[in-house]
């Protein structure tokens, strides 16, 4: 009866052994996926790519320009006027604007001061901001800007990115959390279910009293009970992580029933996400993502000071053109000239300085903000690396304790088939092996996420 017992109780685990191996869906490729086709990923690319396309914009402010303005009046067999004025302008980085003209004019009631030489009248001039706008202007703001703008779009990718794969990297963890509870549960409910089909016939000879299937059979119940609810909370955790699993073109894939978690995760996802260096060497956050973020946030803003600063000088344009015939370029005469001068300056400021002050207080709490940033990424840091050291320790015992927990176990079952020990005992032994190896996979999951938070403060997802 006892070598059926044995029998009975070890064909399940011959019989998994048996199974064919799952092919495995590695943490380092699963990310590998996410941040190669995930569209929030994709997504957050585009911030990148907005940034360039205002930088293109900004530098259009800049860009050599062509203006034709032509109007005639005919009325009653009578040209009223025919006015032609064209004009080539180059805006140069200082404010000063090159511009080249034509103009030909004509007509009987044309206004004296349009009048132009039969074959037309060209110019070559400047005009020279001496005021306003000579060393910022808002064109040179806003390339300047744009230009930042590519810093700060280049952290926030890296933050919004970062942020996917902290998520999927949880959702992948809680796969694997559930994975191993569902094949423990499933081993130790048939180690149940041979120990009650051993007492089963142990009873039928007489050798174990009835009331003892009644307590095998409480544990079966428990344990398929338990494995019910893991295997709810597995197809849980899978679509969640089917969420996070896409192709080319954004076309959605969905986790096989064949794949499974890595098995050596616990050795391999410190080098996955370099959190082994972070442990060890000294870190610096001067190029952490979300201090390059304020920081351009503070020189964009200083960029509006100097304009808003600039904006408290009288506007001052001076300008000059060199006129002259199409045919006498060769014979130069400084007496054929143009000049103007425009002049506009408010007697009080009040809005200018408003501004002024609004945007140095912008500044000021980007700076205290930046301050504050700094010191909580430094102990953000550090608590992190004191958990994972920690958490490090507390899986080294609670693997000691699983282990003992099984010698325990194995020693119960040797005494139980010498006839020295009960099935109460058996279960009693079994169930703390249960509880270790459910604590093992907890504090495993928490090592798990502790390295992917880590990860996900120091923001480099490349």
């Amino acid at each position: 009866m006892k070598k059926l017992f044995y029998i009975l109780f070890l064909t399940p685990l011959w019989l998994l052994a048996q199974q064919p191996v799952a092919e495995e869906l590695s943490y380092n490729e699963f990310l590998g996926y996410v941040k190669k086709y995930h569209p929030l990923v994709k997504n957050a690319e585009l911030i990148l790519n907005k940034a360039q396309t205002d930088l293109m914009m900004a530098r259009g402010a800049f860009d050599p320009k062509i203006e034709v303005d032509y109007a005639k009046k005919q009325f009653k067999d009578t040209e009223y006027y025919s006015l032609l004025n064209s004009s080539f302008k180059i805006p140069t980085w200082y404010g000063i604007e090159l511009k080249a003209g034509f103009e030909n004019n004509e007509g009987y009631y044309l206004n004296p001061e349009h009048k132009t030489p039969t074959d037309g009248l060209a110019s070559l001039g400047i005009t020279v901001p001496v005021g306003q706008g000579l060393w910022i202007n808002k064109r040179m703001a806003d390339l300047r800007k744009a230009k930042m703008q590519i810093k700060l779009s280049e952290a926030e990718v890296k933050l919004q990115a970062i942020a996917v794969l902290y998520d999927a990297s949880v959702a992948y963890f809680n796969w694997k959390k559930n994975y191993e509870e569902v094949q423990l549960y499933q081993n130790y409910t048939k180690n149940a279910q041979s120990r009650y089909a051993g007492i089963q016939g142990l009873i039928e000879q007489g050798d174990k009293p009835a009331i003892d299937s009644i307590e095998a059979g409480i544990t079966v119940k428990n344990r398929l009970l338990s494995l019910e609810d893991s295997n709810l909370k597995l197809a849980k955790a899978k679509l969640e992580l089917s969420n996070f699993l896409w192709l080319e073109n954004a076309i959605p894939m969905e986790l096989a029933d064949g794949i499974i978690p890595e098995t050596q995760l616990e050795s391999t996802i410190q080098e996955t996400l370099r959190t082994n260096q972070l442990l060890t060497d000294s870190i610096s956050i001067e190029d952490h993502p979300k201090i390059n973020a304020l920081q351009s946030k503070i020189d964009i803003l200083n960029v509006e000071r100097q304009l808003n600063a600039n904006e408290l000088l009288p506007k001052i344009n001076l300008g000059y053109s060199y006129l002259s015939e199409p045919n006498y370029w060769d014979d130069f005469n400084g007496d054929n000239y143009k000049i103007g001068v425009d002049f506009s300056f408010p007697l009080f400021l009040r809005k200018e300085r408003g501004k002024l002050k609004l945007t140095k207080f912008k500044i000021q709490e980007a700076e205290y903000t930046m301050d504050v940033e700094r010191m909580q990424l430094t102990n953000k840091i550090q608590a992190q690396q004191t958990e994972i050291q920690s958490l490090t320790k507390q899986l080294t015992i609670i693997k000691k304790l699983a282990n003992d927990n099984k010698t325990m176990l194995d020693s119960e079952e040797r005494l139980f088939s010498f006839g020295e020990s009960s099935l109460f005992l058996i279960n009693t032994r079994e169930n703390n092996l249960v509880s270790a190896k459910l604590a093992e996979i907890s504090l495993a999951n928490r090592f798990y996420v502790s390295n992917s938070e880590l990860f996900k403060i120091m923001a480099n997802p490349n």
